[in-house]
């Protein structure tokens, strides 16, 4: 809402000329009063017509704003990540006159821009039987043929700046941008108390407060759609009014647009919540709560086989595990801070004779309780403690998402505590440790995050979070991983690397963590002997791998799209006989396989043989065998692997070779192709197939 600089009546006037310094170091010479359209036009006629703001010396500008003399200027286009949020924000303002248009009497609160789209959010007021109007499929279809006449008209964003008398007066019928003046929302629009207020008006019908900036003219714009509605809180307060919210996406070109809308028909198809059902993996019945998942018996088998390789990986690489209970008296969180900083998302308490306790939010204050029961010493450090331990967090059920956003999830978590000077080996070593894991899954594209210090949300002192981050800085550059620094984005207990994994259809999965921590070893009084015989505080580092086990399950699932590899699908392999005389011949098949250590399963030749393979292929086994004379004659199967050509008389011992080295080498192939070929069912896509990228919800 705060903005500096001229209004653009302002813009024009002659004056002495200004020099503008460009990203490539050159100077250039503009006359007075240049604003940054000028700047483009000087540029050449393409940056004339796609340039969509100006950035002057950090400060985003309109194009009609004047340039400052001396400042380091650029331009801003679509193909950059800050020209889409422009254009994007730009299309919420759009959004917000074409409603207001065609309802008649309906109030807006806030549209911001977010990853891959925007939204904004209507009260329409209430329908003749005292019930809150909603939208339908068929208004977003008005709607949107409403906005694309607004940009046909090329309405022009004029910015100003006005009073705060005249800012309740232009907003006198919308309540919410009132409360926003006040200073009472928490807006993306809203500038500090007493800052300058500003305005974007379209047409003599609309204006909107935001502080900007905007492209020229809705011209601009266009490659958008509008893509859903959802039921919004104001404020997140639900105890305050429910808006009505109007998701859509936007791009810098018709092409952008229809790869993006490609890309989320292919994630839907992917989606975990449906996939978990259709392959009868796992649940989330009524009767037991949101946000609750019960385990089938397949889902159960490729959860123990991530817990199993969990387990054995910690367990070789030098962790000792450690259980703890699901709840604790109401001290335990006290000395741990999460009742001062973690309350809100802890369930309530439960009141006992001997005192208050709450499940447990975090597994981390108890591994603490376990350091401290004795006197140790350095010689038993690092101290490396690992427990599959299960969490209660209490979600808001607008926030709840299958496995993504849950109330109850096991960690496989890790805390480590070193003596200062093991501090820079430990994250290195741990580095690799994650990598390794992750790889074993399948994923081989990382991406590193680097989270500082939030200046409020903080506890110990600023010389332990300094030393913290400069160890974890440190690790990343000597591992030669590249990073971006989140600044302030790092809460409570300390600076953290966050890891991100790049699913097969392009999609970032934030899943591992390593987090240093200064703090919780001094509210413990944790200590040990050193070899100088004086007693010393350790370090203490917080360590996620999968994040958790329900999480990281949800992103196979959509990862794998269902079709898990070898070693990770429930059934490896469905035998079939041509005729009901081979079903004793596939049975021993299955007990051979069995008795190998594989997983499989029979299908009696009670349907045609075409219709029972294609029914094992739903269930998107890696493996279908199909027995008939020659091959009972011969002791052999025909192999049909999943998105692979067919062979026959493949003799059953060398199925079996085949199969022990892909579970193995924990191949992502299938059919021993030798490819990465990440199968969707038989489609036989690969990742690149799936495209380069992806929506990220980011809402």
């Amino acid at each position: 809402m705060s903005g500096n600089g001229a209004d653009p009546s302002d813009i024009g006037g002659a004056g002495a000329a200004v020099t503008v310094v460009l990203p490539d170091g050159q100077s250039r010479e503009l006359a007075g009063g240049a604003t940054g359209a000028d700047l483009a036009a000087s540029l050449g006629r393409r940056a004339a017509k796609d340039a969509l703001i100006a950035v002057a010396d950090g400060e985003q500008l309109d194009l009609n704003r004047p340039l400052p003399d001396g400042a380091s200027v650029s331009l801003v286009f679509p193909s950059s990540d800050e020209g889409l949020e422009v254009l994007r924000h730009s299309t919420a303002h759009v959004l917000a006159q074409a409603v207001l248009r065609l309802y008649p009497g309906a109030t807006f609160s806030i549209g911001p821009p977010i990853t891959d789209g925007f939204y904004y959010d209507f009260d329409l007021g209430l329908d003749d039987g005292g019930r809150a109007r909603t939208f339908s499929d068929e208004d977003l279809e008005a709607i949107e043929a409403e906005m694309r006449a607004i940009v046909a008209a090329r309405q022009p964003f004029i910015r100003a700046e006005v009073s705060r008398a005249a800012a309740d007066e232009l907003f006198a019928a919308h309540p919410y941008k009132i409360e926003i003046l006040d200073g009472e929302a928490d807006d993306p629009a809203s500038g500090p108390e007493g800052g300058v207020i500003t305005t974007y008006r379209n047409t003599d019908e609309f204006v909107d407060l935001c502080r900007g900036p905007h492209v020229p003219d809705t011209g601009r714009l266009g490659h958008f759609k509008l893509m859903r509605v959802a039921g919004a809180y104001w404020r997140g307060d639900e105890s305050r009014q429910m808006l009505q919210r109007i998701y859509g996406t936007a791009w810098g070109s018709k092409a952008e647009l229809a790869a993006h809308l490609e890309r989320l028909e292919e994630a839907a198809k992917r989606d975990h919540r449906r996939l978990v059902t259709d392959l009868d993996l796992l649940s989330f019945p009524a009767e037991l709560g949101g946000g609750l998942a019960v385990w089938h018996p397949k889902g159960a088998v490729v959860r123990k086989i991530m817990e199993d390789y969990s387990r054995d990986r910690h367990e070789t690489g030098g962790y000792e595990f450690v259980y703890t209970p699901h709840l604790a008296n109401a001290r335990l969180f006290e000395t741990s801070g999460h009742l001062d900083f973690y309350a809100e998302g802890m369930y309530p308490p439960m009141e006992m004779d001997n005192g208050v306790y709450y499940p447990k939010p975090m597994n981390c204050p108890m591994h603490c309780l376990i350091f401290n029961q004795r006197q140790r010493s350095y010689r038993e450090l690092p101290l490396r403690l690992f427990e599959l331990g299960t969490v209660y967090r209490y979600e808001r059920s607008g926030t709840l998402h299958g496995l993504m956003r849950i109330r109850g999830f096991t960690q496989d978590d890790s805390h480590l505590y070193v003596a200062p000077e093991q501090l820079p080996d430990e994250i290195e070593r741990l580095l690799d440790f994650v990598l390794s894991v992750l790889n074993a899954f399948g994923f081989e594209d990382f991406e590193f995050k680097l989270s500082t210090q939030d200046p409020e949300k903080y506890v110990g002192d600023d010389e332990g979070w300094e030393q913290a981050t400069a160890a974890l800085r440190a690790a990343l550059d000597r591992r030669g991983h590249d990073y971006m620094e989140a600044a302030g984005e790092a809460a409570f207990y300390g600076p953290k690397i966050d890891i991100d994994v790049t699913d097969a259809i392009g999609r970032s999965w934030q899943l591992s963590t390593i987090q240093v921590d200064f703090n919780l070893p001094e509210r413990f009084n944790l200590r040990y002997t050193g070899a100088d015989g004086e007693v010393h505080r350790p370090i203490m580092i917080h360590r996620a791998l999968f994040g958790s086990i329900e999480r990281f399950f949800g992103v196979l699932v959509e990862h794998y799209a269902g079709a898990f590899p070898p070693w990770l699908a429930p059934v490896q392999a469905v035998v079939l006989g041509v005729r009901a005389d081979h079903d004793s011949f596939a049975e021993s098949v299955v007990a051979q396989l069995a008795e190998a250590g594989y997983r499989a399963e029979m299908m009696p030749a009670d349907d045609p043989l075409g219709a029972r393979i294609r029914r094992a292929k739903l269930t998107k086994v890696p493996y279908v065998l199909v027995v008939g004379d020659d091959d009972v004659a011969a002791g052999t199967v025909g192999v049909n692997p999943r998105g692979q050509p067919v062979q026959r008389d493949v003799p059953l011992g060398e199925f079996l070779a085949r199969l022990a080295d892909e579970v193995e080498r924990k191949a992502v192939d299938v059919g021993g192709a030798g490819s990465t070929t990440v199968d969707v069912g038989g489609a036989g896509s690969t990742a690149a197939d799936a495209g380069a990228a992806a929506d990220s919800a980011g809402d």
